[in-house]
């Protein structure tokens, strides 16, 4: 199993998304449908024997958007902890799965669109035509040239960057090249927006947003970053990883053993 990983998480789907509006500062609700394919995805992909292993995270970071927080709890993780934002755990003792704890931060926040707030990338096109910049087609590229009034691909770089650093030092660096079947949790989750995770992806395989845009990421949608060669300077993005399967026969050795001692 390559470890430890970094999940990001787009939010699911809402008004906006489905019809292209950039979305940054504003609060939207998930759709009903967005609301049900984040539920199917915390079934297909999370679990002892799934893509995010609850036990194997370290630590979670959630946007500080109300529709980044609502994809958080339709994952239903199991965390012993509360939720920032709710008053008290909304799980019994029974569905703990996770020890990991859970982070609002500005730093995985949607790029600031600025004048572009709420309006698709054609309508950011005439616009930009209308005001003679961007040639006769009005022309926009965000990863070069940022969102007047918003941030600049140096601003969103900077936030990126740090958050980087953070996870790397605090989260990777204690358990990388540890025992295959090591028990220590070093995963973590990043649970925000499209175009702020699309940059954190390239930044942490060590591009320049100016590369951009490499990688997609569909509402709802889940990608996974780890290293290669077990080694903290060789970031990478991971394409394909395995199931957990040693966690499952632990678990599944462990019920067994119990239920012998509880015969005896």
């Amino acid at each position: 199993m390559t470890t430890p990983r970094v999940f990001i998480v787009r939010h699911g789907e809402t008004e906006w998304s489905l019809n292209g509006r950039h979305t940054g500062t504003t609060e939207l609700p998930l759709t009903a449908n967005g609301e049900k394919r984040i539920l199917a995805t915390g079934r297909a992909l999370v679990g002892d024997d799934r893509l995010i292993v609850p036990r194997k995270l370290a630590h979670i970071y959630v946007s500080p958007r109300r529709r980044a927080q609502k994809t958080l709890e339709l994952l239903y993780l199991g965390c012993r902890v509360k939720l920032p934002w709710q008053e008290e755990r909304s799980h019994p003792d029974s569905d703990i799965r996770t020890e990991a704890s859970v982070e609002i931060t500005e730093d995985i926040r949607e790029w600031d669109y600025g004048d572009y707030e709420g309006i698709t990338s054609p309508q950011i096109r005439e616009l930009r035509k209308k005001q003679g910049i961007g040639g006769p087609n009005g022309g926009w590229d965000i990863w070069k040239e940022g969102c007047p009034g918003g941030e600049s691909p140096e601003q969103v770089t900077h936030r990126i960057d740090r958050l980087i650093g953070e996870i790397r030092e605090k989260y990777h660096a204690p358990v990388i090249g540890k025992p295959k079947h090591s028990d220590l949790a070093g995963d973590v989750l990043l649970v925000a927006h499209g175009h702020i995770l699309r940059a954190f992806a390239m930044r942490w395989a060590g591009k320049t947003l100016a590369d951009g845009p490499t990688f997609l990421l569909e509402a709802g949608g889940v990608g996974t970053l780890s290293y290669e060669h077990h080694q903290l300077d060789e970031p990478a993005i991971l394409l394909g990883g395995g199931f957990m399967v040693d966690v499952v026969e632990k678990s599944e050795k462990l019920g067994q053993e119990e239920g012998e001692h509880e015969k005896k």
